[in-house]
């Protein structure tokens, strides 16, 4: 198969073109019609496909094989022959993103080098975001804002993106930022005066059209420092989130939202604050609690059984009452707290005595329909057949009882 013609090598804007099918391969996963010419770009180099149609036929994917011959994938082949003219057409919308993205990157791999002597190993570009590895161990905000500035001044100056189809004696007059990973024939990407890059991809004509360059995170990544950062339309989509997040927020706390952050912080240590001083007074109400269970329960012998189904009571709150009523004297607390389709069991014994608590909520959670287990001390488990609790509580005391 002879290598497509790719169209896009010299206009990164043509959208609409027209060529000539002279294969078409069936699989399992479709067809896949083969141009001799294509403004489609393949997906490659970090940077996703193109998506169209053919002569009204949806392309769903776009790849290339190790000839460089160009499979467009379809919707189905039928209207298609081999032979025939087609026209394709570009979604212009995705275009204009991988367009704005890539040659984001080119100029940002380029600002690092300048700003921070950070080469580029690998580039991704993602549905949301795009991230660039750089060959940095000890990344700072003040260097990733350096970098930044210097990327948004290229943007800025509108400066020519231009494009060199060169052969390899050619392409060493070029400062390449990094190797051609081809031989032969090398597609160059110059942004005038500031960046050379050997690519294949699709670019803007200025660097103008690629909108403002905003590193949106940054994280150390097996030895290198991971870049995240968003250009163009999405730059535009994550600066009104962010707007609408830091306005939503202030309105929330009543306040500026200069001020906003400064609030948040005071409601977190305060929430902390009241978390602490809830859990105190929580403890103190349970000790009452357990006093008043313990007042009236039953003695077996040297030690006190509390029993207790509580309906739709927390969980935590249930085990910290086990426990305090088993710490205040020798004694077995069941309880359970239920809901509409479950019930949960804590059943807890004082240090003195020799009880299996374990056991004993196993033998239990089997009857529910669940599972449990635990300490000898301290167990716990459930099960959904809520209307036996009853029954298994009983159970469990007449256990206790013939120990």
């Amino acid at each position: 198969m002879p290598p497509t013609e790719r169209l896009y090598f010299r206009d990164s804007r043509l959208l609409e073109f027209t060529g000539t099918v002279i294969d078409i391969r069936s699989s399992d996963g479709g067809d896949s019609v083969v141009l001799d010419r294509t403004a489609f770009y393949p997906t490659g180099g970090g940077q996703p496909n193109d998506l169209g149609t053919l002569s009204s036929v949806e392309v769903t994917d776009v790849f290339e094989d190790e000839w460089g011959a160009i499979y467009h994938k379809v919707a189905g082949a039928s209207s298609l022959a081999i032979g025939s003219e087609v026209t394709g057409r570009i979604d212009p919308a995705r275009r204009l993103d991988h367009l704005q993205q890539h040659s984001g990157q080119h100029i940002l791999s380029q600002a690092f080098v300048r700003a921070c002597g950070a080469e580029t190993r690998s580039f991704h570009m993602g549905a949301e975001t795009s991230t660039i590895d750089v060959d940095w161990q000890s990344p700072s905000e003040d260097l990733i804002r350096a970098a930044e500035n210097v990327a948004n001044e290229i943007v800025f100056e509108d400066r020519p993106m231009i494009v060199h189809l060169v052969n390899e004696e050619e392409a060493v007059r070029f400062p390449l930022r990094k190797e051609s990973p081809v031989q032969g024939d090398i597609r160059i990407i110059e942004v005038e005066d500031f960046d050379w890059s050997p690519c294949g991809g699709t670019h803007a004509t200025r660097t103008g059209q690629v909108g403002l360059i905003a590193v949106r995170s940054y994280e150390r990544a097996k030895k290198m420092t991971r870049i995240e950062f968003v250009c163009g339309g999405r730059a535009l989509r994550e600066y009104r989130l962010a707007r609408d997040t830091a306005f939503g927020v202030a309105r929330l706390l009543s306040a500026e939202r200069e001020n906003a952050v400064d609030l948040v912080e005071k409601t977190i240590q305060d929430n902390k604050t009241f978390k602490k001083r809830i859990h105190e007074l929580l403890e103190l109400a349970m000790s009452a609690e357990a006093g008043e269970m313990l007042v009236s329960a039953d003695s077996l012998g040297s030690f006190k059984i509390v029993h207790q189904v509580f309906d739709g009571r927390d969980l935590e709150e249930v085990r910290m009452l086990a426990q305090k009523i088993v710490q205040r004297e020798p004694s077995i607390a069941l309880l359970a707290t239920k809901d509409s389709g479950s019930v949960r069991l804590v059943f807890a014994r004082a240090a003195s005595l020799e009880h299996s608590m374990g056991e004993l909520v196993t033998e239990a959670c089997q009857a529910l329909g669940g599972r449990g287990g635990g300490r000898p001390d301290l167990a716990q488990g459930g099960g959904p057949n809520v209307e036996r609790i009853s029954e298994v509580m009983q159970d469990a005391i007449e256990s206790i009882k013939a120990t």
